[in-house]
């Protein structure tokens, strides 16, 4: 009885999707790689962890309705977050500008919790964004991608808050992974909805012409991702437990896309 409450206890503190943290967090890593780490970059990337726990731990709460056991997790990440947060925001004051769009997407994830449509298209959409932007502000504290002394004004018409460097990673990442989220929901939720499928394919389609047109390693990254999203869930649409090749596969090519994305973006450091 004992253990299975402090079995319990531990789940409470921690996500119970580990795929997520791959979403979470390979935009901002590749950004934190490729600008070339500083102090300041790692400091935005611990603090980028703390509010996926924040996270989290809040849509878990929402999920609930309240339900106490959910809330100690919340309240103190989110209180460590506050902690290593004050000193960033006052040290980079200009950070603050990116508020209002992290606050519209946390607020559609939760209500999503709340309604308990956290695996829908619009609480995934919420998560590729959140994720994939996180790649700019990193990348703007990098060697490579902005210096402290700009940082601290920037406004929203000053070119520094969009370095181009966060930008195509970013980019990268939103199409990418948004295509994987299409993806997985062939291959699980909405096995045999031809309508996903069809959506899974075309955006797969649009993201090889895109990538081809921006870069031969972006199209050559399509036609994998394009070849996984069309090849999967035919080979697979008599086999049970899909989600466990569905979750083998999504490793495999998210270190794929994660070294192709990682070293294309080099090409942009002056």
């Amino acid at each position: 009885m004992i253990s299975s409450i402090s079995t319990r206890s531990v789940r409470d503190w921690r996500s119970n999707e580990p795929g997520a943290w791959v979403i979470v967090l390979m935009p901002a890593l590749s950004a934190f790689l490729v600008s070339g780490p500083t102090w300041n970059s790692a400091w935005l990337l611990a603090l980028w962890c703390l509010c996926y726990c924040v996270q989290f731990s809040a849509a878990r709460w929402a999920k609930s309705h309240g339900r106490a056991r959910y809330r100690m997790p919340m309240l103190v990440y989110a209180a460590l977050l506050t902690c290593a947060g004050l000193p960033f925001v006052f040290r980079f004051p200009g950070m603050l500008w990116w508020a209002p769009l992290y606050c519209v997407l946390c607020a559609g994830s939760l209500i999503c919790a709340w309604r308990r449509r956290e695996h829908s298209i619009l609480a995934n959409t919420c998560a590729v964004l959140a994720s994939s932007t996180m790649a700019i502000p990193v990348a703007s504290l990098g060697a490579h991608g902005g210096g402290t002394s700009t940082l601290a004004h920037l406004l929203p018409f000053d070119q520094s808050i969009l370095p181009p460097l966060g930008v195509e990673i970013a980019g990268a990442y939103a199409l990418t992974l948004f295509g994987s989220v299409l993806y997985v929901k062939t291959m699980i939720r909405e096995r045999g909805n031809t309508r996903y499928l069809a959506a899974s394919w075309i955006w797969h389609i649009l993201v090889m012409a895109v990538g081809f047109l921006y870069s031969p390693l972006y199209g050559t990254l399509g036609a994998i991702l394009l070849a996984r999203a069309v090849v999967m869930p035919v080979a697979t649409r008599n086999m049970r437990k899909t989600a466990k090749i569905a979750g083998i596969g999504e490793c495999m090519t998210s270190l794929v896309s994660f070294a192709m994305i990682t070293y294309a973006a080099t090409v942009l450091i002056p």
